[in-house]
């Protein structure tokens, strides 16, 4: 297997955080680059200005908060990358991305922020698995 870009869609959590730092190996290991992707909510359409404006900040701030010590981590390991916010389903948002970017593996978190007790595998780690033709490394 050939890996020359890898998706790495983080949410803030220790799952992440995990996924994170076996991205930096595999991309060490095969000289690829990373997509740090960190998918916010939808600014509803019925908001209006200046609501829709502010909660579009207020996002965009948030996604920002939350890729900061991502862009830290691959940077202090000269790993090449470029981060992505996108805006909808999360899921949804990862395939559609990988495709975009023509990623080679996505390297997921297992579980995210809004983990429940008793489930093995998240939500949305879950629906990516059974969505995406892309190969899919999930971390625990």
């Amino acid at each position: 297997m050939n890996i020359k870009k890898i998706l790495l869609p983080v949410d803030g959590s220790s799952h992440s955080d995990a996924a994170a730092h076996m991205a930096i190996d595999i991309a060490a290991s095969f000289n690829a680059s990373v997509v740090i992707l960190y998918v916010r909510r939808r600014v509803p359409a019925g908001l209006g200005e200046p609501n829709a404006t502010e909660y579009h900040d207020f996002l965009n701030k948030s996604a920002a908060d939350v890729l900061a010590p991502y862009k830290t981590l691959l940077t202090e390991a000269e790993i090449d990358h470029q981060d992505m916010v996108v805006g909808g389903n999360v899921a949804e948002v990862i395939g559609d991305v990988a495709r975009a970017e023509q990623c080679d593996v996505i390297v997921i978190g297992s579980k995210g922020k809004s983990e429940l007790e008793g489930l093995v595998l998240g939500s949305v780690t879950h629906k990516v698995l059974n969505t995406t033709r892309c190969p899919v490394l999930v971390v625990k």
